[in-house]
């Protein structure tokens, strides 16, 4: 009898599992410590695999945080959607699609702003990093689309100003003059700018 097409085989399962546990491992200990602090050693340790294995899956402990945070910022990104679809104020579903991410990002801050960084200067060839840009691509795509809202902007115009949403956002959190300031605080000073871009 024919294996089902649908199922993965043995080693794509095996490869999944293992991911799985990279992926739960590498996020346990950075929560608990930081990226700066846990050592891909560690990592490997805790998802019971050899090291060799580990760099299978993610070239670099800033790949691994890529690894980790994407998935928590795919989340944020579908929630903040979701919250925008309902409101009419283009000001508030703009900051309802940046809140949740700015929350993933606060979450550790240390570890957001790495991530961040990974983002800017990591290897673009990388998957996790190429992911990741992938993921504010879709952001600013979101934006968009609610500042393109009943034609209140051009498509092109709409895109624009999108990204300078996603800049404003990203400067509010990566620089370490900000690394002490709450969500409010940092959802505040993003809508300020926010304000006078709307069409």
């Amino acid at each position: 009898m024919s294996p089902d097409p649908q199922q993965p085989g043995r080693r794509e399962r095996n490869k999944q599992e293992k991911l799985r546990r990279i992926t739960d491992a590498a996020s346990r200990l950075f929560a608990e410590r930081g990226v700066d602090e846990v050592t891909t050693q560690e990592i490997a340790d805790a998802a019971d695999i050899g090291t060799g294995t580990l760099f299978l899956y993610a070239k670099n402990k800033g790949e691994l945080l890529l690894l980790v945070q994407n998935s928590t910022y795919t989340d944020a990104l579908v929630r903040g959607a979701e919250a925008a679809a309902g409101l009419d104020d283009p000001l508030e579903a703009v900051m309802a699609i940046v809140r949740p991410v700015v929350e993933c990002n606060r979450k550790q801050v240390d570890n957001g702003r790495t991530y961040l960084r990974e983002m800017v200067f990591g290897d673009p060839d990388e998957p996790h990093h190429r992911e990741a840009l992938e993921l504010n691509a879709r952001t600013e795509a979101a934006i968009a689309d609610v500042l393109g809202r009943e034609g209140r902007t051009t498509p092109d115009d709409a895109r624009a100003r999108a990204a300078v949403v996603s800049g404003i956002m990203f400067l509010a959190m990566a620089p370490t003059i900000t690394a002490d300031r709450s969500v409010e605080e940092i959802l505040d000073g993003v809508a300020q700018h926010v304000r006078l871009l709307l069409p």
